[in-house]
């Protein structure tokens, strides 16, 4: 088949209409971290909130935090941990009063707010910008709240009052601090010092422009060395020398592009809005040149785990960056696998140092975490920057980082294979994560550590072919794919944790459907796609110690089975579960759930695995409309669709690497046709398949022949009553109450 005509398509989007559709609003002032307002750049952050307690009801906190702001124990023993470094607080005359307007912009990512009080008012304008690691607050009072003032405090000068407000952890270790004070050059400065020698410095200066109107501009360097503070005190001086407006355009400008980079819009508006907030967390929680994601972003305060976790946490984390187009926040994980390659192969006993490499379960920044028996992080963590690679075709990154961190991860395996009598390989007993998590069960050939086994070797043969390297491993790679002992199974229960273990008991984790997702060894066929439905059913059946992030994953598991309406159900039970701000804790915050479930909306629009691109694969019976704009799909495409009563109205891709284009419609393949710039050649490839003949940089418009097509992508229209439905805890909106027409 080969058809040509002239592409049309036109983007109809009202950026600034559109995201305010979502802004995070408060009509009660935030009381805890669980509904804060957060601002961040990917390094500096602040959570914005209140306090009920009567004596600090005049009191807006900014809980400030900065990513690489860690501390060794005085033992040494563990890793170096997250430390909380104080809060600025805006501390009014009278007691705020309600009701209060606060309202996170998202398009501009700035807090804005109105906050009436027993004096009188204020209204106040807060950004940390996009790319100076600077906080700026904009304050205007009125005569009754011109006493109002700003004020520092020092991790331990923090009232307990507030340091208690979100609870206490007592396995969470906080250093002794001292904490010196001073002046430089009109910037006041604050040093808290540890007693490994690591700590942090925050600089600070206000600005009064008119009697009721000041400017804060603050600064958080991570080290307390004399070039911290003059590093601290020259960003403060920078920033004081330019306007206000120049600043926020600098900052407005980059989130702007951002946004732009890819587009989605379903009917769903609770939904919709909680994609786009994910959107806005993931720049606020990293960025290419920034530290990887850990388990809670800049936002830190009570938690047992003030690290970086590797057995789900970063992988979830990261997993909406590569459909979202959004790449340039997965060079943060890609960095520091890249310059932590040293590291990974300490972490394997040293007889294993000349050829494996591997990753524990938890660490801070320096990937530093000896390999015990959950074996298969490392494995998992090169999977992540596999569909990096697969987003961009960029054959250096395989060159330099994967092949090699990949070669030594599944080389480790290979040391601890071994041959049963059955001339199988099979794996020595190991941890399938967060299963019997307490009993530190291990399982003999674990499905976990099976199915990242599988995709590793077939993945370094992968590589191989395309960078042309004759590997001498590649026949052992290949002898234990035609060796590898089947995952365990039952025929009842559908895949088991391992050998002889049947899920017994709740399982917070989806690590014995790994197969499934998100490796996507299995799934294509129907065969396959009985086995996961039988095993997803018996999962969640279970009940017992589901979490947030298990309702993403069935949700993602259930998108590939193309059962949309049950992925949407497990979305709207993550809904629940989620904090009125879009935050997730369980002991503590944890941020991979919610971003998780970007992914997994994203699993109902788009799917590109096995080679094929799938368009609209999961959408929920519930929506007759959805609509995307320039998600990626595996092969570098970038890929548009509207989907219009029920039906796919057209497809737009563009290839950026030329490689070979497998596309399922959903379409009668015989009935399509296809607008680009030259003839393109369409062959059916069954199974309702097309491939296009799409060269390097070019794109084609898809559509059915003989219908009449709005070529016009357009946001779908919004319920109104659930538009900002995010920060302060409003669950009447569900219901359409009769307050929002």
């Amino acid at each position: 088949m080969i058809y040509n005509s002239n592409e049309n398509i036109e983007v109809e989007i009202d950026w600034t209409e559109f995201m305010s559709r979502h802004d995070m609003s408060w009509s009660v002032r935030p009381l805890s971290w669980n509904e804060g307002a957060f601002i961040g750049n990917g390094l500096l952050g602040a959570m914005i909130y209140s306090e009920e307690h009567r004596s600090k009801r005049n009191v807006l906190r900014f809980v400030l935090g900065r990513t690489d702001v860690t501390a060794q124990r005085p033992d040494g023993k563990g890793f170096p941990v997250r430390v909380p470094i104080g809060e600025l607080d805006l501390e009014l005359e009278g007691m705020i009063y309600q009701p209060a307007d606060i309202q996170l912009d998202l398009w501009n990512a700035e807090l804005r707010a109105h906050l009436p009080t027993t004096q009188g008012e204020v209204r106040l304008r807060a950004f940390i910008h996009s790319e100076k690691n600077t906080l700026v607050v904009e304050l205007n009072t009125s005569s009754g709240e011109r006493t109002a003032k700003f004020q520092w405090y020092a991790y331990p000068d923090v009232d307990p009052v507030l340091k208690n407000a979100d609870g206490i952890n007592f396995n969470q270790y906080i250093p002794e601090m001292e904490v010196e004070r001073g002046e430089q050059e009109g910037v006041r400065w604050g040093r808290q010092i540890y007693p490994s020698g690591e700590g942090c410095l925050t600089a600070w200066k206000e600005i009064e422009l008119a009697p009721d109107y000041r400017v804060l501009v603050l600064t958080v360097a991570g080290g307390v060395a004399e070039g911290d503070l003059q590093h601290a005190v020259s960003t403060i001086q920078s920033a004081g020398t330019q306007t206000l407006d120049s600043l926020a355009e600098s900052h407005r400008d980059w989130w702007h592009d951002y946004y732009r980079l890819s587009f989605v819009s379903i009917p769903d508006t609770r939904l919709e809005g909680f994609y786009w907030i994910q959107m806005y967390k993931l720049a606020s929680a990293t960025r290419a040149h920034h530290l990887l994601i850990d388990n809670q972003g800049p936002w830190l305060t009570t938690t047992p785990w003030p690290g970086v976790w590797f057995n789900m946490n970063v992988q979830m984390s990261y997993s909406p960056v590569y459909a979202s187009n959004r790449l340039d926040i997965g060079q943060s994980l890609i960095r520091a696998l890249d310059r932590n390659q040293e590291q990974l192969i300490r972490n394997v006993p040293e007889p294993f140092r000349h050829d494996s490499a591997g990753l524990g379960r938890s660490c801070s920044y320096d990937l530093a975490s000896e390999v015990g028996t959950e074996v298969g992080n490392l494995t998992w963590l090169c999977h992540s920057v596999w569909r990096h690679y697969q987003a961009t075709m960029d054959d250096e990154l395989l060159r330099t980082l994967l092949y090699p961190v990949l070669r030594r991860s599944v080389h480790y395996y290979l040391h601890i294979l071994e041959e049963g009598e059955d001339g199988l390989y099979h794996l020595p007993p190991t941890v399938s994560p967060e299963y019997g998590s307490f009993k530190q069960l291990t399982v003999r050939d674990c499905h976990y550590d099976l199915a990242l086994l599988r995709w590793g070797c077939q993945t370094l043969l992968d590589i191989c072919d395309r960078l042309a390297v004759e590997d001498e491993l590649a026949e052992r790679w290949q002898e234990v794919l035609d060796r590898l002992v089947p995952y365990p199974y039952d025929g009842q229960e559908g895949f088991l944790i391992g050998e002889d273990t049947p899920l017994e008991f709740g399982h917070r984790h989806f690590s014995h459907l790994l197969a499934a997702f998100p490796l996507h060894l299995i799934g294509d066929s129907e065969e396959d796609k009985e086995k996961i439905r039988r095993t997803l059913r018996h999962w969640i059946g279970q009940e017992g110690d589901l979490r947030g992030f298990s309702f993403t994953g069935a949700a993602s598991i259930a998108a590939i089975l193309g059962s949309g309406s049950e992925a949407l159900r497990y979305l709207h039970t993550l809904m629940h579960l989620i904090k009125p701000n879009t935050m997730y804790r369980e002991a503590g915050p944890v941020i991979e759930s919610p971003l998780a479930g970007a992914e997994a909306i994203h699993e109902l629009l788009l799917q590109s695995w096995g080679g094929v691109i799938r368009i609209f694969p999961a959408v929920p019976d519930e929506w007759s409309d959805a609509v995307f704009h320039q998600l990626r799909a595996e092969g570098a495409f970038l890929v548009s669709a509207v989907r219009k009563d029920g039906q796919t109205q057209w497809i737009r891709i563009e290839s950026l690497a030329g490689e070979p284009c497998r596309i399922r419609t959903g379409w009668p393949t015989d009935r399509i046709a296809s607008a680009s710039d030259r003839s393109l050649a369409m062959k059916s490839c069954g199974d309702g398949i097309v491939e296009l003949d799409l060269r390097k940089g070019e794109a084609a418009t898809l559509y059915l022949q003989d219908e009449a097509i709005d070529f016009t992508l357009r946001p779908v229209a919004a319920q109104s009553h659930l538009c900002r439905f995010f920060g302060g805890n409003k669950p009447w909106r569900l219901y359409g109450l009769p307050l929002q027409d």
